[in-house]
């Protein structure tokens, strides 16, 4: 038996979860409204304030769904009421993000300002010039915009020229030493 899947997935006040015919499961809370489709293999139910995810048999296919939706679920009730969001840094001479309405404008080194427009519920605010905060209530479209603008410059070994994320350690190499 799965050991996240068998778990339940309390409902916070103020959520309200509606599964539909073929497990497309509707989260609503303060923060916002998700939706998903889940494998029509599983059983997803709510009882006494909390969901269920339980699997017909032990194919590899149920186990391997079993604790993914059980954990895809419960991103979905967390997001709609607390929300997620990615802390990145920009580290060089002359890097840069300017924010101007949906759009985040880098200057990264390059030619070019590299310009990026918000997706749909995500939401990227300024913290100095030097720190962007991505912000949304679906954990994985926020961490898709965090790694796309992450890709725009990424951090290099040597002088940790680049974007990273707050909590990322970037291994340093030692440069080139002069001949002797």
């Amino acid at each position: 038996m799965s050991r996240i899947g068998k778990l339940p997935v309390a409902i916070p006040a103020g959520v309200t979860v509606t599964i539909k015919d073929n497990n497309l499961v509707s989260v609503k809370g303060p923060k916002g409204t998700l939706e998903k489709q889940f494998a029509k293999e599983l059983k997803i139910e709510q009882k006494d304030g909390e969901i269920l995810v339980t699997r017909p048999n032990d194919e590899i296919k149920e186990r391997s769904l079993h604790g993914l939706t059980r954990a895809l679920l419960f991103n979905m009730v967390d997001g709609v009421t607390k929300g997620y969001e990615k802390k990145l840094e920009i580290n060089g001479v002359g890097y840069r993000a300017a924010k101007q309405g949906k759009k985040l404008t880098l200057t990264l080194g390059y030619s070019h300002p590299v310009e990026m427009e918000d997706p749909d519920g995500i939401e990227t605010v300024l913290d100095g010039t030097n720190t962007i905060i991505v912000k949304g209530i679906d954990k994985e479209a926020v961490g898709q915009f965090a790694a796309e603008i992450r890709s725009k410059r990424g951090p290099e070994p040597y002088k940790g020229k680049g974007i990273k994320y707050a909590d990322e350690t970037i291994r340093r190499k030692v440069g080139k030493t002069g001949k002797k």
